[in-house]
């Protein structure tokens, strides 16, 4: 199976009676159009792939993988999930507070990372409510595994109103396990990519430093990260909060929805098989609402 990037982004039979999937996730709407949206959900492209018409999605046959790095594109989808799950939640970074947790030891143990994380929400939550504080929040959690092991967390809290503002010693003394980050997420377009960066980037500015003696500028290997995690591992973790809005409709139709909205990123893929026969051409093209220019 062969999967190419096509230039200029062909639009195959596209016209305005195609059908198109939508996905809607908050400030964000992706269209895809695929030139085969007939027949069965599944078909199988080779023994190691096939893919889903109804996602357009190519997919990798899981045969006994040992490793997360042995089914890195389950770990994609995850990533792509947790994307449109942050962007569907997060429309106004005034009512986020973007908490990063960092371990003082190397803390590889995932049981634990689950009852320390756990156990911050509920500390952050009654220190909240003592001081007469929004409490009420909703929450998603993702785990950055560094170079060396140890996990970082990635917590998005999400509030009705306005977050209120914490001090970073407080939000230490509650973590209570090493140090804290409170980063602004303001000026931010697509948030849901802006934090996945983080868990799928590996920085090695550190780890040269450490062989070397020396600093470096920062050194960023893309998608290097995906390879740390362990097989089984949830990346991450999310209270009762909305879903992406997934419907299918014409291109007409998607075209009044994202009228308002400016073209961000577009993307055609040809899906061909050993022989070179096309089996798919899939185009994803994703809106912004707020975003000011095309990136």
């Amino acid at each position: 199976m062969k999967i190419e990037r096509l230039k200029n982004n062909p639009k195959i039979n596209l016209n305005a009676g195609s059908e198109v999937v939508v996905v809607e996730t908050g400030n964000q709407t992706e269209i895809k159009y695929s030139i085969n949206n007939t027949g069965g959900y599944i078909r199988k492209i080779s023994k190691d792939f096939y893919y889903d018409i109804r996602s357009g999605e190519v997919k990798e046959y899981n045969h006994s993988a040992t490793s997360r790095k042995d089914n890195k594109s389950s770990i994609k989808r995850t990533m792509a999930n947790l994307r449109k799950l942050i962007n569907t939640n997060v429309t106004d970074y005034k009512k986020v507070l973007f908490v990063t947790l960092t371990y003082k030891e190397n803390m590889t143990d995932p049981k634990q990372l689950y009852n320390d994380v756990r156990k911050f929400h509920q500390k952050l939550k009654n220190y909240l409510k003592k001081n007469n504080l929004p409490f009420d929040f909703g929450y998603i959690s993702a785990t950055e595994c560094q170079a060396r092991g140890a996990f970082h967390q990635h917590n998005l809290y999400l509030f009705n109103t306005t977050a209120p503002f914490i001090p970073n010693d407080k939000l230490q003394e509650l973590w209570g396990k090493g140090f804290t980050k409170t980063k602004s997420l303001k000026n931010v377009d697509d948030i849901g990519m802006y934090l996945t960066a983080y868990l799928t980037d590996l920085d090695l500015s550190e780890d040269i430093e450490k062989l070397t003696g020396k600093k470096v500028d920062k050194a960023i290997i893309k998608g290097a990260r995906l390879k740390l995690y362990p097989k089984g591992f949830r990346i991450y973790r999310c209270s009762k909060v909305k879903r992406p809005n997934v419907y299918k409709t014409t291109e007409a139709e998607a075209q009044q929805k994202v009228s308002n909205s400016t073209l961000t990123y577009e993307k055609t893929l040809r899906i061909s098989n050993y022989d070179g026969k096309t089996i798919n051409i899939i185009n994803y093209r994703n809106y912004n609402r707020i975003s000011k220019k095309k990136k």
